[in-house]
């Protein structure tokens, strides 16, 4: 068994559920959802169940099984805590033997690699987007979309993350509109933010059609990253979430625009974008 804690936003709960399903690929074990995470943390929710992920939740007696020790145990029965430690890609993670429990981050597409056709394949929904939503998509699909995403709420309110992220500053998003407008056709932009109101006042700059997507809201956050995946194109923020967004997006000649700054502290994030995106 493979057990990864999950805790976070989508983003992050995506990053942690496919380095544990690559882990458990690797042993053809079953991988364990820790979800007890989620009793104390309420910034997000647990949102992968709308997603056709393989998910079998830890029980009680499943997390009884760590042994909270950082060296192999030799009980099969018994998992071993292993901590992330560093933000960059830990190659020796691949290298566990079965029956280990996982905690961090893991942001790097690496941990993934040699699987990403079956985690697209599960991070499909599970139910039909709603009529508005597909009306959306089929709108996006008929124009040279660009998915937007501006990241604030907890990056901006929450006096721990917003230490530790900071926000991505409009001089970015000029920029790199500016550039996607040398590369393509009448962009169509469709922005998806947690502070709607805040971007519909401060991205009159854009001189091409946009949409604000603002109607799903943090409860359905799961159909935003669905509609972030079938725009042609992304401008992501620093955040997990619309890195997925950008990740999904099957387009096999999209452009992706990413942050050079992922964090306020200093982290190694090369690693972190994939080499095809652009860094700004």
């Amino acid at each position: 068994m493979i057990m990864v804690q999950l805790v976070g936003g989508l983003g992050n709960q995506l990053f942690q559920y496919a380095v544990g399903r690559r882990l458990a690929h690797l042993h053809n074990t079953i991988l364990k959802l820790d979800l007890s995470a989620f009793e104390k943390y309420t910034l997000h929710a647990y949102h992968l169940n709308y997603f056709n992920i393989v998910e079998n939740v830890a029980t009680a007696d499943d997390i009884a099984k760590i042994s909270g020790t950082a060296t192999r145990s030799s009980d099969d029965s018994r998992l071993t805590v292993v901590r992330e430690r560093f933000f960059h890609f830990d190659p020796g993670i691949l290298e566990l033997p079965d029956n280990v429990m996982l905690i961090g981050y893991w942001q790097c597409e690496n941990y993934f690699a040699g699987i990403q056709e079956i985690i697209i394949e599960e991070l499909t929904l599970k139910n039909r987007p709603d009529y508005r939503n597909q009306e959306i998509a089929d709108a996006m699909a008929s124009s040279n979309s660009v998915a937007l995403h501006v990241r604030r709420a907890d990056y901006v309110n929450h006096a721990q993350t917003n230490l530790v992220h900071g926000t991505c500053s409009l001089e970015y998003y000029k920029i790199c509109t500016a550039k996607l407008a040398e590369k393509v056709d009448q962009p169509h932009y469709y922005i998806f933010s947690d502070d709607p109101e805040w971007v519909k006042e401060n991205f009159s700059f854009l001189k091409h059609p946009v949409t604000f997507i603002d109607f799903n809201g943090p409860e359905k956050d799961y159909e935003d990253l669905w509609l972030m995946s079938r725009c042609k194109h992304s401008i992501i923020a620093n955040s997990t979430f619309s890195w997925w967004g950008a990740w999904l997006n099957r387009n096999p000649e999209k452009i992706v625009f990413a942050p050079f700054k992922w964090f306020n502290k200093k982290a190694n994030t090369r690693e972190l974008i994939p080499a095809s995106w652009v860094r700004v």
